[in-house]
């Protein structure tokens, strides 16, 4: 076939050489080229061009014109690797005959537009062909003709935007749309197109044009920046945008691809390939050139974008701003204006102080904290006065100097700020530069800002900035932020420092200024409440070492702790900072109140003990901690045992009971063996956790804390143990059967710990392959054996606790069936009263009877009350009308006064009739009905 088609190619061509130039729709190519199969068609192209001959002949017009329609019918799925060889030959063709570069440039327009399949699985059965062309189509970016890769990389943003043709072939439909973006990025295109920047140095045009290209490819795929990272692209696009740049793009589109990178792609990896000298230095000199040569919006944008990159780069422990000698350039311009420098960078530098630079001011700032972490970079601060630029920063508005009228500055807003924003770079460098903090006397000037925070005077603060949330309308983010800094000041525990705080009255001042937000009428905020834990810290800080201090905290301090703890934990898990405050609270009694017997009884007269109960019993386990050590630091003080034996929780439980049951919550989390009793089960390891146990095979070195002896400090058994030393274990109320039977281990747990201690000394020397001296090895062997026998015996007071509770209990169960009997016997003799009842009242035998035996008993009666009307009256005690005390001892010294009454014969009272049987619902045994009729 492929012979005939070439004579007949051959014949159109000989005689329609006149009318090659507008030969291009051949009405015969499309029968071609359907008959063909891929090999076929990629042979006739081949041939076709094998023929050109001269450039400027008919017959190279008709050619050109034949190959490039036959191109154009050659985007079918599975013509594709034919075309890359196709491309292929023309680009090496091209070197020396160009007339071959005109064909690839009009082939690489015609592959802008969308492949073509025949049927719908053509997309997935040549999918690897697609990615084989997109790869050999980015190395055709070694042709050294600026028209062929000018169309390369237009053709490749083509992708981003192609177009459907209207037209189509029939039986031919085009892929889908993001068919050839998803095989792009499982090609090495974008690769190849940046490994490429560095033969376009001689054509500027191209290159403005490979980076829009590797700026659409990175902003639209994670996997292409991926790829592009991979060749180091970050450092390559650095290297490459300070240099010659008719159009001026060339840096803004080089910091736009390092964006997407940093978004998109890994920002560790690209932080990384940033960080070499040279990248530092290529930043440099373009950050530089932008910040004194740029005056446009778009300018000054770029600026603080590359100041953006360069702030990433700072946190990079490994990067080299102080070797590239940028950082210490920098400084210049952070203190500027707020002191006066001599650099000659600075004197061409000239602010509008618009938004754009106000952001850059805040990025400096930033950069600070960034860099403190190098020991060098606090110097560069020293030689620099940052410290005395930061503290003029955040001074009040009335301490700043007034401004002269007619100069620029910054506004209200933007200058409050640029105060927050220096508040916040303070709280982290200040503990750094204390002997900076201390020569610029930083106290004295946070203390004139909290002075203005807690002024009246009219400010309302805008609350725009990051660092200004929460304080719209109010000096609360001063405040904020301010408070910040003295807790980190402090928290150094430089006494220098912490004394200035005292002398200048720091103390009462934070005090009265928690009274005044807790009397205000706002609610508690996220705001509100860190302050309110902060300024707790700072008096914790301040109190916790000296005697004087705790003094100074006095009975106002106590009032103030008492307060929140009033308040309890129910908010703990509000996501306020309620939890924070309770932890603070806690913490400022230990360290303010705890140690000082003047605090220490105001506190407990206050009842503080008993909260410090509530809260230990309402409170998370993650609180326990801290409220136990501070009971036990308080049971030094003999007052406080009262409290603590005298307290009741809601439910009626002692404090010895709750303790108790803390350290069975405590050795149930921590795995011990327990019997179902609560009991020791395993007298070998009485007290060993499971975490224990996973290590007992395990060796340490000397220097690390053995497991049996970090445990200590990682639970709260031994302030428990602690604890119920100072109360003792004797004579405690409110305990049960289980108590008692936990209270048996707890008063055995340093015994217990000891010879843990000794055990694990002695499995470690059998790991390690040592062998003790006998006298030794017996030493060891005897203490085992005492904490094994101590255990045994420990068992043993326990199963005695446990059968006598069983005795108890069985004696109360008997009791409580002689009760069960006896109530049964008195329902049994109330029926038998009924049922008696019932037969006088309905049986009229039983009636007859019981009416005989009534008029009998009438009859008898008669006879004794005759024989009474003749004895003489006799009279009885009725009432005790008084009593007196004498001075004689025992019952002479009562004197009564009493009251007689005569006892008249039975006869002669008046028997009122009577409407119901006495006997109904009596409980008197009942044996014969008879006979209980009165």
């Amino acid at each position: 076939m492929v012979p005939s088609a070439l004579m007949e190619i051959d014949l159109q061509r000989k005689h329609r050489v006149k009318h090659c130039p507008q030969g291009t729709n051949l009405p015969r190519h499309r029968c071609i080229c359907q008959h063909f199969n891929c090999s076929e068609k990629t042979s006739v192209i081949l041939m076709m061009l094998c023929s050109i001959t001269s450039p400027t002949s008919l017959g190279f017009i008709y050619e050109r014109t034949l190959c490039l329609n036959f191109l154009n019918y050659f985007k079918l799925l599975k013509d594709l690797k034919g075309l890359a060889k196709i491309l292929n030959i023309c680009a090496d063709k091209g070197k020396d005959h160009p007339e071959y570069v005109s064909i690839l440039c009009e082939a690489l327009q015609i592959c802008r537009l969308p492949f073509l399949k025949e049927k719908t699985s053509d997309e997935l059965n040549y999918a690897r062909d697609v990615i084989e062309f997109l790869s050999h189509m980015g190395c055709l970016m070694r042709v050294p003709d600026a028209e062929v890769r000018q169309q390369i990389v237009e053709c490749v943003k083509s992708f981003y935007n192609s177009v459907v043709p209207q037209q189509l072939i029939e039986g031919l439909q085009a892929t889908s749309p993001g068919y050839r973006l998803q095989l792009l990025e499982q090609s090495d295109l974008a690769q190849t197109l940046l490994l490429s920047m560095g033969a376009l140095e001689n054509q500027p045009a191209v290159k403005l044009q490979l980076l829009q290209t590797l700026q659409i490819l990175s902003s639209y795929s994670e996997m292409n920046c991926a790829l592009i990272l991979n060749a180091r692209g970050a450092e390559t696009i650095c290297l490459h945008m300070n240099e010659p740049d008719p159009s001026g793009q060339f840096l803004f589109r080089s910091s736009e691809i390092l964006w997407n990178l940093l978004e998109k792609g890994s920002k560790e990896e690209v932080t990384a390939q940033l960080s070499s000298i040279d990248c530092v230095v290529s930043l440099k000199e373009a950050f530089f050139y932008q910040l004194l040569k740029g005056f446009g919006h778009s300018d000054l944008q770029l600026r603080n974008d590359l100041l953006v990159i360069t702030t990433l780069i700072a946190e990079n422990p490994n990067s080299l701003l102080i070797e590239s000698l940028f950082a210490k350039q920098l400084m210049s311009f952070i203190t500027f204006p707020e002191l006066r420098n001599h650099n000659p960078l600075v004197r061409n530098l000239k602010l509008s102080y618009n938004n754009e630079d106000l952001k850059m001011k805040k990025l400096l700032l930033n950069l600070l904290v960034l860099m403190s972490r190098d020991f060098a970079a606090l110097q560069l601060y020293k030689e620099e006065q940052v410290m005395l630029a930061l503290l003029t920063l955040v001074k009040p508005p009335a301490a700043l100097p007034q401004r002269r009228s007619g100069a620029r500055h910054w506004s209200s807003i933007q200058q409050e700020a640029l105060q927050l924003q220096a508040l916040a770079t303070l709280s982290t460098i200040a503990p750094l530069m204390l002997d900076d903090y201390i020569s610029c006397q930083g106290n004295a000037c946070l203390l004139l800002l909290l002075d203005w925070c807690v002024g009246q005077d009219a400010f309302f603060g805008q609350g725009h900035s990051f660092h200004g949330t929460g304080g719209r309308g109010s000096k609360k983010a001063h405040m904020r932020h301010c408070i910040r800094v003295l807790r980190s000041v402090t928290s150094v525990g430089e006494e220098i420092i912490n004394q200035d705080l005292c002398d200048q009255g720091t103390i009462n001042q934070l005090l009265g200024i928690l009274i005044q937000m807790e009397k205000g009428p706002d609610e508690d905020d996220v705001v509100t409440l860190e302050i309110k834990s902060d300024i707790q810290l700072i008096l914790s800080a301040l109190c916790e070492t000296d005697m004087h201090r705790k003094e100074l905290f006095g009975s106002e301090g106590v009032e103030m702790a008492i307060h929140f703890l009033r308040k309890g934990s129910d908010r703990f898990y509000s996501g306020l900072g309620h939890n924070k405050l309770i932890l603070s609270t806690v913490d400022c009694v230990w360290a303010c109140i705890v140690g000082c017997y003047t605090t220490e009884d105001y506190f407990l007269a206050k009842e503080g003990a008993f909260l410090l109960l509530n809260l230990l019993t309402s409170s998370p386990r993650c609180v326990h901690s801290i409220v136990l050590a501070t009971l036990l630091e308080l049971c030094d003080n003999p007052n406080t045992l009262s409290h603590i034996l005298s307290w009741r929780d809601d439910a009626g439980q002692t404090a010895p009971r709750v303790l108790l049951q803390l350290w069975r919550e405590e050795e149930e989390n921590l795995g011990v063996g327990r019997n179902q009793h609560g009991g020791i089960a395993d007298p070998q390891r009485p007290l060993i956790s499971h975490h224990q146990q996973e290590h007992s095979q395990l060796s340490f070195p000397a220097n690390t804390p053995s497991p049996a002896v970090l445990e200590i400090s990682e639970n709260l058994r031994s302030k428990i143990y602690s604890i119920f030393c100072k109360l003792g274990f004797q004579d405690l109320p409110g305990l049960s059967t289980k108590d008692y039977v936990t209270l048996s281990i707890v008063r055995r747990y340093l015994d217990f710990k000891v010879c843990e201690v000794w055990e694990e000394i002695r499995r470690e020397l059998s790991l390690d392959g040592v062998r003790p001296v006998s006298p030794d090895g017996e030493a060891l062997s005897s203490i085992c054996k005492i904490a094994e026998d101590t255990a045994r015996r420990v068992t043993a007071e326990q199963f005695s606790i446990l059968e006598q509770q069983k005795k108890e209990d069985i004696i109360e169960e008997k009791l409580m069936y002689t009760e069960i009997k006896s109530h049964w016997k008195q329902r049994e003799l109330t029926a038998k009263s009924w049922e008696s009842y019932v037969s006088k009242t309905s049986n009229y035998e039983i009636m007859k009877e019981v009416k005989a035996q009534r008029e009998k008993n009438i009859e008898s009666s008669r006879t004794k009350s005759k024989d009474a009307a003749l004895r003489p009256k006799e009279h009885f005690i009725g009432h005790v009308m008084s009593v007196e005390n004498t001075d004689a001892q025992g019952p002479a010294g009562v004197k009564l006064a009493l009251v007689r009454a005569p006892i008249k014969p039975t006869g002669q009272e008046e028997v009122a009739p009577t409407t119901q049987d006495p006997e109904y619902f009596s409980t008197v045994s009942v044996r014969d009905s008879t006979d209980t009729l009165v």
